[in-house]
């Protein structure tokens, strides 16, 4: 019986402040949205981390009028440094056809491109990707290289940006998350107004307080759960239709995000979006609300 009258008030609550209710649900949608977004490219910024720094190269140019002398000297000098771990050379030839594979959805620039124009190079995997530097100093003042080019530093760019990106997503759930609580306070104390004379009523027949708070806190409840649902729905469906949709080229580069870190943001926005709507609303009782 205490359980129908319970969910009944629930219901009778949620629809006595449709608009109010609606309101904090998309309100909650957008900022678990935004929650689960940072929380995917945090993930994804430190696999992309771990995947690029271990397949690291540095690059080492060689002048377009490099000896056979030189480049072989420059060979020796890296197979014979215990800093590398792999050395690989890459032709012109071999650096063109490399070229029109990389952008051959790009005719105009393969075709504005000479050969002539991409320089011959050493590939150079370091048993540590962090001591360039020292390869510089060994290496760079042998005859014929033309310019030494550090990947890592290239990457680290790109990882400022994306850390930018992730930092951003985060403020504009932490500013949405705190509209989304203001939204439920303030939801939770009309509600509460307007049943001031049943809760009175309530309180003269013995009712705990407990008992009185838990409608109002099932409601915060409901929409910070369907909210979190609805998340969850727009992560899935961004997966779907652009990740593995017209993103999908970009996968190489930016690598896919897993099925599986999709299915935690479930559990994760759910309590997020159940929990603190439930603390909210029973602080929101408790301090500002006589009931």
């Amino acid at each position: 019986m205490r359980l129908k009258y319970v969910l009944s008030e629930v219901l009778t609550g949620l629809w006595r402040n449709v608009t109010m209710t609606i309101a904090m649900i998309i309100t909650m949608t957008v900022s678990l949205t935004m929650l689960g977004a940072s929380l995917l490219l945090f993930f994804q910024v430190n696999k992309m981390e771990d995947f690029f720094y271990q397949r690291v190269e540095v690059s080492i140019f060689l002048k377009a009028d490099v000896t056979d002398e030189q480049r072989g000297s420059i060979k020796s000098a890296l197979e014979s440094s215990a800093l590398v771990k792999e050395v690989t050379y890459e032709s012109r030839d071999q650096a063109w056809e490399r070229f029109k594979t990389q952008f051959r959805d790009a005719p105009d620039l393969v075709n504005a491109t000479k050969k002539e124009s991409l320089p011959e190079s050493y590939r150079v995997k370091l048993k540590d990707p962090t001591k360039v530097k020292e390869l510089s100093a060994e290496i760079g003042t042998q005859q014929g290289i033309s310019d030494i080019v550090d990947q890592q530093e290239l990457l680290k760019k790109v990882f400022e940006l994306l850390g930018a990106l992730q930092t951003l997503a985060l403020t504009v759930a932490i500013i949405q998350g705190a509209a989304a609580l203001l939204l439920v306070a303030n939801t939770i104390q009309v509600a509460a107004y307007s049943k001031r004379r049943e809760v009175a009523v309530m309180k003269l027949v013995g009712a705990s307080n407990w008992f009185i708070q838990l409608p109002f806190v099932l409601e915060a409840v409901f929409a910070g759960l369907l909210g979190a649902l609805l998340a969850f729905g727009g992560l899935v469906a961004a997966k779907f239709f652009f990740i593995d949709g017209s993103l999908k080229a970009l996968a190489n580069v930016l690598l896919p995000i897993d099925w599986s870190s999709i299915w935690l943001m479930l559990p994760v926005l759910c309590g997020a979006g159940g929990l603190v709507s439930a603390i909210t609303a029973w602080v929101t009782l408790r301090f500002y609300v006589r009931v």
